[in-house]
Formats: C-alpha cells, structure tokens, sequence
C-alpha cells in the first residue's frame, strides 16, 4: 500500500499528517505544531545534541530506543516509528523519570539549554543497555555538548542510573506500543507537496520503479550531510527517496571469506558487529560523529557522499572493499578504489544506487586505523589513516595504506606501499616509505589543518604503526592495553 499520510505512533496513539513537507524537519515539527519546546535547536546540523529526541522501531520483536538529531532528520522519515520527546518522561501521576531524578539529584543542569538533550540520550543508555560501564557513559553523550557544568555531574548522574529499577511506564506499555507500531508500519509513502516530491519505498523491486521516473532524486539514509541543504544553504531538495525505508538493504551477512552489509544497515549495528573482526574499525566508528549520528547513518551514504574525509573510507580502501551498485536491470561489483573519480565525484550514474559494501576477511593480517583531529569525540578529521598489511618472518608480505584528509579524493597511498612490499620491516624502510608519501600526496590547508601538518601527521602515523606492532602495545594519550 502507498500513501501520502504519515503515521507514528506518540504517546500511546497512532499521529498521522497527511502530505507534509519532505522538507520540514522533526526538530520544526515539534516545536511549531506539537508545541513542545522542550526540545532545542543548537548548531542546525547535528553537532551539538540539544535537539536529541528518541525514535523507536522494533527488531526482532523487541522495542528498539535510538537517539536521533530532530535538527537534521526530516518529518516523513517518523513513518512506522514511536516518537519520545523530554516532556514524554514524566509519569502521568507527575514524578519524574529515574534519569531526570538523577540529573536533579546530582546538579547536572545549569543554565538548562543543553539539558533536555543529555536526559534524551542518557535515557536511550538507560533502555538499552543492561550495565552502564564507564566507556558506555561516555560514548552516550559524546554527542551531547554542554559548556556550564564541566560534564562531571552529568557522568555522576549517569553512573547513578545503576541502581535504578529499568521498568518504567515506556515498558509497562511496550506490547500496546508494538501493536500500534506494527499496524501503521505496513505501507509505503509517495509525497507531492509544492513542487517536492519524497518517496520511502518498502520493497527493492518499488525502489527500482521509482527511480525509473525519478532517477533525478537524491538518496536519503541519514541525512547527516544532505540535510545540511536545507538548515544551512537554506535550500530545497526537490526530490527525495528514503533508503532506510527498505529493509531488504538492512542486513550483515558473513561467508567467512568478506562481510557483506547492506546499504541502509545504520553505523551503530555494524560498529557493533565489525569489532571481533577489525577493532580497529570499531575503535574509529566510536569517534565518527556520535550515537545520534550512528543511529541513522550508513556506510552506503559515507561512500556516496565521497567526502575526502569521511572516516569509513580510507579503512574501507585499505581492507579492499568492494561496492555493490545496482540499476533497474542489473547488478554491478566494482573496487571501492576505483569509485572516486574527483572531489565528492564518483561513479555511481543517474538510476544506479548502492546495493551493499563487501569487506574481505583475511587471515593473520595486520589491521591498524587512527584518527586524528582537534577534538577526540564527534569531530571531522584533519587526517585519518588506515594499514593493512601481512608479515611473515619479518617481511611485509601485503600491504595496502589509505588516508582520509590528504587528497580530493580518499586515496590509497601507492608510493608509499610499493617501497614497503616485500621490503623486511625495519625503521630504515618505514623511513623510506614516510618519504614516499610527499609523492603520493599533496594536501592542502584548510580550517582544520595546513597542507604541512596534515603531511607531517601522516608521516607520523606510519611510524606510529611501526612502533605499536614492534612494540606490541598501543601508544597515546588514550592508550588501551
């Protein structure tokens, strides 16, 4: 079934809108319209937290809490999902929810403005998770910005929330909520408002017929990028169809011999999943934005973006990956290497969209990938690197090194790895190789790094590999054992 009505479900009962702007963001929608204002706007692009608000959906029967930035996520994409707002956590009766009690309880609010946001993503934390260790806490609000109270207190009212009994009324009401979920998740949504158009497909066979007629839209998953068009350019997206709405894209399969994840399985399942895998990865996926941003967004739209500094591209180059892109007829598998053409150009022609990432698995190899950039949480890097490599007997018998942050294009480093194949491993040749990179990059200056720091960093992070695996442990200030 296809409609033009949205439905979601809020407290309690099924909402529905008929024909809204594909436009008009969730973050507007809740303030103007439900005239609930507890919810902020702070930066307009999913940076700062104060706008968290929780969407939920089901998987595998079970009620599913994900934090989401309302200032990037657009009105349409509430289909099928319950919607929790701040002013939603207080009990009919007037107490208050365990995780704002703590906050009261531990002076985690200042001057208030930032606060509905830490409650919103501390309560996600709350649901979904049976323990609450240190590292839990702090990946939680590492989304969330407050300039007031120093972050203590919020992490005291955190660790606070141990102790607290998990039912609460959003349990004691999860199968009626279910229920509801599952009566308006069953429909499609074609919209026609003032010259936008906005399409959120179920099946992969309406996809293909959508973008026969519409192969002029651009794709949606998570907004994270292509939403800024409209909170900051203050443009419109004529045409719009939403990837995540198809949820034979939602999947991770593993052969043994690559992992394949489908084009709208959002970041936070594959962070999760890739880590007995490649910790590495995972380890940068923990940086990448933050839990609102993971929520929703994809490593299909990371690769689609093509932005020289998107953090899953340069350690998807260096494990080989390969991309699945699909048209109306046919199915296509390239090299993830040859898919960036030039600055945010790729190969993906009008009617063609990513189907899925295939990542090989590879025995006995050496997977190292660093970050860095001016602050450790939520921040776009200044340079990103990622080695992947084999030694036997002290020589390096495979290697393929990729950086982020140093070219137009995310780029392997081919000069630098043809000195180091089959070369012994040794400080002399890492030296060698750190030369070799002047020929494999000229990066240039911007707001977050010149062209000379950035080169001197990916110098830099070669000879970091070679002294944590010679050494046999991590090196830095946020070392790990």
């Amino acid at each position: 079934m296809i409609s033009n009505i949205i439905s979601f479900v809020h407290n309690n009962r099924i909402i529905e809108i008929k024909n809204p702007d594909p436009n008009e963001t969730l973050l507007n929608y809740i303030r103007t319209q439900l005239k609930k204002t507890g919810t902020k706007e702070g930066c307009a692009e999913g940076g700062c937290g104060a706008c968290t608000v929780i969407l939920c959906d089901f998987k595998n029967n079970q009620m599913n809490y994900r934090a989401v930035n309302s200032c990037i996520t657009f009105l349409p994409t509430l289909q099928g999902k319950q919607l929790i707002l701040v002013e939603d956590l207080i009990s009919k009766d007037g107490s208050l929810h365990p995780v704002q009690e703590a906050m009261v309880k531990f002076h985690g609010s200042q001057c208030g403005f930032c606060t509905p946001g830490f409650v919103m993503s501390l309560f996600s934390m709350f649901k979904n998770n049976s323990k609450f260790k240190d590292e839990t806490i702090k990946d939680t609000i590492a989304g969330n910005l407050c300039r007031c109270t120093g972050y203590s207190p919020i992490i005291k009212a955190a660790k606070s929330l141990k102790n607290k009994k998990k039912i609460d009324h959003f349990t004691k009401n999860e199968n009626n909520t279910l229920k509801l979920i599952k009566k308006i998740n069953t429909k499609s949504i074609a919209i026609f408002k003032e010259e936008k158009k906005y399409f959120a497909p179920r099946y992969l066979e309406e996809l293909k017929k959508i973008l026969k007629k519409n192969n002029d839209s651009d794709f949606l998953s998570g907004g994270t990028d292509l939403s800024l068009n409209v909170t900051k350019k203050r443009k419109d997206i004529n045409s719009i169809i939403y990837l995540n709405s198809v949820k034979e894209l939602n999947y991770i399969k593993n052969d043994n011999s690559y992992i394949e994840v489908g084009a709208s399985t959002p970041l936070i399942d594959f962070e999760i999943y890739i880590k007995e895998y490649y910790p590495d990865f995972t380890k940068i996926l923990k940086r990448y934005g933050s839990p609102q941003i993971r929520n929703v967004g994809t490593i299909a739209g990371n690769i689609a973006t093509a932005s020289p500094i998107g953090d899953c591209l340069p350690l998807l180059l260096s494990l080989n990956a390969e991309i699945v892109l699909q048209d109306l007829k046919k199915t296509k598998t390239l090299l993830l290497n040859k898919f960036f053409i030039s600055y945010r150009q790729t190969k993906l022609k009008k009617g063609q969209f990513i189907h899925s990432i295939k990542i090989p698995l590879v025995e006995n190899n050496i997977f190292k990938a660093y970050k860095v950039s001016k602050r450790f949480d939520d921040d776009i890097s200044s340079v990103c690197a990622a080695f992947n490599f084999k030694i036997v007997k002290n020589k390096i018998e495979d290697i393929k090194i990729a950086y982020g942050g140093m070219a137009a294009i995310p780029k392997r480093a081919t000069h630098c790895e043809k000195i180091l194949l089959k070369s012994l491993f040794t400080e002399k040749i890492i030296n060698k190789a750190k030369d070799a990179l002047d020929e494999d990059f000229k990066p240039i200056g911007d707001m977050r790094a010149s062209g000379q720091y950035r080169m001197q960093v990916a110098k830099n992070l070669l000879e970091k590999l070679y002294v944590e695996v010679k050494q046999k442990k991590i090196i830095g200030i946020y070392a790990q054992n």
